[in-house]
C-alpha cells in the first residue's frame, strides 16, 4: 500500500502495562522527541483513571476508549470528470487505530487551561462511555459517509 513506517515492527511494549498500544499512543503524544514527558502524561492520565474509576483496569478503559473512537467508514475525495466527490470508503485496521489515537490526542490538545494528563484522562473516560469530542468526531465522520452514500459507486 502506502509508505510503511518501522514503528509497527520496532515498537516495544511500555514498561508499566506491557501494552504495545500504550507505547504507540505515547509515541503519538510525543512532541519534538520528548518521550519522557509524553510517558509521564500518559501514566498521569492512567493514574487519574484509577482514582476516578475504582475497580476498573485503566488499560481496559484505554483499550475500550480507542475501540469506541475507531471509525469503520470515512470519506475520501475522488475526482471524477472535473468534479470532486466525497466517496465513502472502508477504513483498514491500521488506519482506524491511528485515526482514533490522533482524534483523542487532538481533542485533548484542543482544550486549553488544564494539565495535559487531566485532559487526556477525561477524554479517555469520556470515550470509554461513548461520549466526548473524539467520539463525536467519529460520529461526524460516519454521518458524512452516510450522507455521501450516493457516490459510493465511485469507490475503486
Amino acid at each position: 500500500m502506502g509508505k510503511r513506517t518501522a514503528s509497527a515492527e520496532k515498537l516495544i511494549p511500555d514498561p508499566r502495562f506491557q501494552s504495545k498500544l500504550v507505547s504507540k499512543f505515547v509515541n503519538c503524544l510525543m512532541w519534538s522527541g520528548k518521550k519522557a514527558t509524553a510517558t509521564r502524561i500518559m501514566y498521569g492520565a492512567m493514574d487519574q483513571i484509577i482514582n476516578r474509576m475504582p475497580g476498573i483496569d485503566p488499560l481496559e478503559v484505554f483499550n475500550v476508549a480507542i475501540e469506541n473512537v475507531k471509525p469503520a467508514v470515512e470519506v475520501r475525495s475522488k475526482r471524477v470528470g472535473g468534479a470532486n466527490y466525497q466517496v465513502p470508503m472502508q477504513v483498514n485496521r491500521v488506519r482506524q487505530q491511528s485515526l482514533a489515537i490522533r482524534w483523542i490526542i487532538g481533542a485533548c490538545r484542543g482544550k486549553a487551561g488544564r494539565p495535559m494528563h487531566l485532559r487526556l484522562a477525561e477524554e479517555l473516560m469520556a470515550a470509554f462511555n461513548r461520549q466526548g469530542e473524539a467520539v463525536s468526531k467519529r460520529e461526524q465522520t460516519i454521518k458524512m459517509a452516510e450522507a455521501n452514500k450516493a457516490f459510493s459507486h465511485f469507490a475503486w
